[in-house]
C-alpha cells in the first residue's frame, strides 16, 4: 500500500501553510468529513491555527485542534484524472501524549 496515501496523526501535520487533507471529527450535526486545510499564522483575519482552504478574509473557517482527527498529503495533480477523495478515517483512536478525548 502506498504510504503517501495513508492517514497520519495530526501531531505530524505540516505547519508551513501547505494545504493538506484532514478528517474532521463527527459532530451532532453530521458524521466525519474530509476537508482541505492549512496552518495559518495569526493575521488581521484570525488567530493562528488550522483553517479550511476555502476560507476568505472576513469569512474564516477555523478548526480547533480537537476537531481534526488525522491528515494526509493532497493527491498528486499530475495523474491525468481527478482523484477520488478518501473516506474519513474511521479506525481506532490513537492517543498521543494524552490527546484522547
Amino acid at each position: 500500500m502506498d504510504t503517501e496515501n495513508q492517514w497520519r496523526h495530526m501531531s505530524s501535520a505540516p505547519r508551513d501553510g501547505s494545504r493538506i487533507l484532514v478528517t474532521v471529527r463527527p459532530v451532532e450535526q453530521g458524521g466525519a468529513d474530509v476537508d482541505v486545510a492549512y496552518w495559518a499564522r495569526a493575521d488581521a483575519f484570525g488567530m493562528e491555527g488550522w483553517r479550511a482552504a476555502d476560507s476568505a478574509p472576513g469569512a474564516i473557517v477555523g478548526y480547533a485542534e480537537p476537531e481534526l482527527k488525522c491528515w494526509m498529503p493532497l493527491p498528486s495533480a499530475n495523474t491525468g484524472k481527478m482523484p477520488d477523495l478518501p473516506a474519513p478515517f474511521e479506525g481506532e483512536e490513537i492517543e498521543v501524549d494524552g490527546s484522547g478525548i
